[in-house]
């Protein structure tokens, strides 16, 4: 952060001081932003930031909260309805009164009020079915919050590790950089001394201007990883983002624990996705008893109260308002039998496709297990794969390292030429990013086949 500039044309010595307290403010203040801006992630600081501002989890806590409503009002429906209603009317001309049943040619004032409603006694079991299905739906939708969660957590891990995969090849290519940069120098001063042709310093400089190509990339491609990171992390730009470094090692005597039918069992009774999907099954198999509900009579209750007021009485045989609504009061009940007998198929075909939804739902089940387990088999023998190719390539950044030693010693005292030297870097380069790229792999799937065992995400374990 840039220091304001302080302009002084004429000052004294408690205005120098001050400045000086100012100034003194504005490097904390600036050191502090700047500290603040270097704030190091961690994979949990990482976890937890995503899923805490990412949009997808949003959207579905909201359709949560909305399913959450759905089984509300469905129990809701199990309540007696009451509904009101009140009219002030004027009939002109030749009119019925209602209250006195004779006609009138004049204007006839009324009021009249009115209370009603209905409680379903019984419907096929359609209210309870529909309570029970809003349920599942509800759990359904919780276990999709959990699985949504999920995805993200091993998204930001992927994206982390990335980085540091990525930190480690830019750290590769760097050292051999700065060694072909100290051969430079030191063939520099034996063409000096014409002890070497000059066509081999030539070589070493295109060899070093090869390697800062290849270390642009390398960082290009952290950039990249770094960008990739805050944009998943909802983080508006990568600028001042850091993470921590962990310290992972893999030990050359490493097993993957388990096997992929082990892993698989502990994954089916654990993983939100296959809740889910079983949890949809339920509620489709609900969804057809209500269906199914269509067909049975439907037994309800009614009730109601109303009372009026015309000035016909009133004026006629001296009845007030207040008489009149206490006199004019009805209560009626009414018990309704409704027998469906033909709606145009309408029953039949809501049937037919709940039984439809039951099938998909089965098959939508079998096909999340199926999914589950090729996810379990695939990172299963990806981690086996890595774990050998790490070992293999450790064994060889050993032996390519000796070589170059060997190599590098006699290119020193002109036993090879530039050309062997820059074979020998460059096979030591490949074998060490092979070597990062297989630890991280082996990391990453090891990783994944834990969180199907249940296990938090963990770099330090």
């Amino acid at each position: 952060m840039p220091l304001p500039v302080l302009i002084i044309f004429k000052t004294n010595y408690s205005h120098m001081k001050k400045l000086k307290i100012i100034i003194l403010s504005c490097l904390l203040l600036s050191s502090g932003m700047v500290f603040s801006q270097q704030k190091e992630w961690s994979l949990q600081e990482c976890i937890k930031y995503a899923v805490e501002n990412n949009i997808e989890i949003k959207q579905q806590t909201i359709q949560t909260k909305i399913q959450k409503n759905s089984l509300d009002l469905a129990k809701l429906k199990l309540l007696p309805t009451l509904n009101g209603s009140a009219s002030h009317s004027y009939s002109f001309g030749r009119a019925l009164d209602q209250y006195t049943y004779q006609f009138y040619n004049q204007t006839i004032l009324s009021d009249y009020l009115y209370l009603g409603g209905e409680l379903i006694v019984f419907k096929g079991l359609q209210n309870y079915n529909t309570i029970q299905k809003n349920k599942y739906e509800v759990l359904a939708s919780e276990q999709d919050l959990v699985n949504i969660r999920d995805n993200i957590s091993l998204s930001v891990a992927l994206d982390y590790l990335q980085i540091l995969l990525n930190k480690e090849l830019v750290t590769a290519n760097e050292n051999q950089l700065n060694i072909t940069r100290q051969q430079i120098e030191k063939t520099n001063k034996l063409v000096d001394a014409g002890s070497v042709a000059r066509g081999n310093l030539l070589q070493i400089e295109a060899q070093a201007a090869q390697e800062e190509v290849s270390l642009i990339n390398t960082k290009n491609q952290l950039d990249i990883s770094y960008l990739n990171l805050t944009q998943l992390l909802e983080i508006k730009s990568p600028s001042g983002f850091e993470i921590v470094i962990p310290e992972i090692n893999v030990d050359s005597s490493s097993v993957i624990t388990g096997n992929i039918d082990e892993i698989y069992e502990i994954a089916l009774k654990s993983r939100p996705e296959i809740r889910s999907s079983e949890l949809k099954l339920k509620a489709s198999e609900y969804d057809l008893k209500i269906a199914k509900g269509g067909r049975s009579p439907g037994l309800s209750v009614s009730h109601s109260f109303s009372t009026g007021y015309t000035h016909i009485l009133d004026t006629t045989y001296s009845a007030p308002f207040n008489d009149q609504m206490k006199n004019n009061k009805n209560f009626g009940v009414g018990l309704s039998l409704n027998i469906p007998i033909l709606n145009g198929w309408q029953v039949n075909k809501n049937i037919s496709n709940s039984r439809l939804n039951v099938q998909n739902s089965q098959f939508a089940l079998e096909g999340t297990k199926k999914q589950l387990y090729k996810n379990i088999q695939q990172s299963y023998t990806d981690a086996v794969a890595a774990l050998k190719k790490y070992n293999a390539s450790t064994k060889a950044v050993i032996s390519t390292e000796e070589s170059f030693r060997y190599t590098e010693q006699k290119f020193n005292v002109g036993m090879v030429t530039s050309v062997d030297y820059n074979v020998a870097k460059t096979q030591l380069l490949k074998a060490q990013s092979d070597m990062s790229q297989a630890k991280y792999e082996y990391i990453f799937k090891t990783k994944v086949l834990d969180f199907y065992k249940g296990v938090p995400l963990n770099l330090n374990k």
